[in-house]
């Protein structure tokens, strides 16, 4: 039993160990192709702003050739437009009614008549335009295997669109986790 528990842990250590290792990858590259990322038609506008923002963040050397880069980033990216609709009505009505009469064949006939009516509708109808771009890339080596990945998503900036806003977020998450791995490094 001892030994199935210690076999355990080494090879918890050794998975462990094996993470730290790729993550420390990230200091080593030189060069970086970013391929062409799946997802609908905006993903290669995407890929475009994600080469602008990494070339603009000035981590590694971008390269259009994919022999020459020592990790390549994978991905795909997604910017959807579409409008979002509420619709709302809202109504009181209240109606009320009494009348008498009497009728007289030979002198006199007399009617009384009470009716009230109130009404209120107000509706309401609002269609908002949104703009919302998603994209997972992932930075893997020439082993195939993923040393870094990142999720990033935005309904757009307030001087930036949604997929340009994505594309930095990118950027910033990959110098923030290089940053983290070199002090990591330095301690």
């Amino acid at each position: 039993m001892k030994k199935i528990i210690l076999l355990v842990l080494l090879l918890g250590a050794g998975v462990v160990r094996a993470q730290e290792d790729l993550s420390k990858q990230l200091l080593s590259i030189k060069r970086i192709y970013v391929d062409r990322l799946t997802g609908g038609e905006t993903a290669a506008q995407m890929r475009d702003l994600i080469i602008a923002s990494l070339h603009g963040a000035k981590l590694y050397v971008l390269t259009e050739n994919p022999e020459r880069a020592d990790a390549v980033l994978h991905g795909a990216a997604e910017d959807l437009i579409y409008t979002d609709q509420f619709a709302s009505s809202d109504s009181v009505d209240l109606r009320s009614g009494v009348g008498t009469g009497t009728r007289s064949t030979r002198t006199s006939s007399g009617a009384r008549s009470l009716s009230v009516g109130v009404g209120d509708k107000e509706s309401t109808d609002i269609r908002e335009r949104k703009h919302e771009a998603l994209a997972t890339v992932r930075l893997v080596n020439k082993d195939g295997d993923v040393i870094w990945s990142t999720t990033q998503e935005s309904d757009g900036a307030k001087f930036r669109g949604a997929s340009a806003d994505v594309a930095d977020k990118i950027a910033r998450q990959l110098a923030a986790d290089l940053d983290r791995v070199r002090q990591g490094r330095d301690r």
